[in-house]
């Protein structure tokens, strides 16, 4: 367990995240193999996403927002909230959250295309917007 700089609030390090629980299905349907429908693009948003603060130890509160063209293959929704909740007790900063997030799902579906969006929750009359694109 770390601790924020002069306080005792404890989290874990970010090695706590946890990857292997996304888990993927196959996107192969007769009709994409000729062509008649055009890619489609998957959107989930989650309102309940949360980490902690390395720096103070307080929580981070965000909405993410994961848009992807699958390729061969489609994340499990279940999968993606116990990825989501490994974060819980995780001292990471908000951006460095929205890279693992991109950098895990980029890795697991090898998608066409790719978009993670953070907005966090206002701190301290800040609002802070992070996202990282592959098209």
């Amino acid at each position: 367990m770390a601790e924020a700089e002069g306080l005792k609030l404890s989290f874990a390090a970010p090695d706590k995240i946890a990857p292997e629980t996304l888990e993927v299905f196959p996107y192969i349907l007769p009709e994409l193999k000729t062509g008649r429908i055009p890619d489609q693009l998957v959107t989930y948003t989650t309102k309940e996403f949360s980490a902690v603060c390395p720096f103070s130890g307080l929580p981070d509160t965000a909405t993410v927002t994961i848009e992807y063209v699958p390729a061969k293959k489609v994340l499990e929704l279940k999968s993606l909230k116990y990825y989501f909740l490994s974060y819980r007790n995780v001292g990471i900063y908000q951006e460095h959250a929205t890279q693992k997030i991109f950098a895990d799902l980029q890795k697991i579906l090898r998608p066409q295309k790719l978009k993670v969006t953070t907005i966090y929750n206002t701190r301290g009359g800040i609002d802070t917007t992070c996202v990282i694109e592959k098209t």
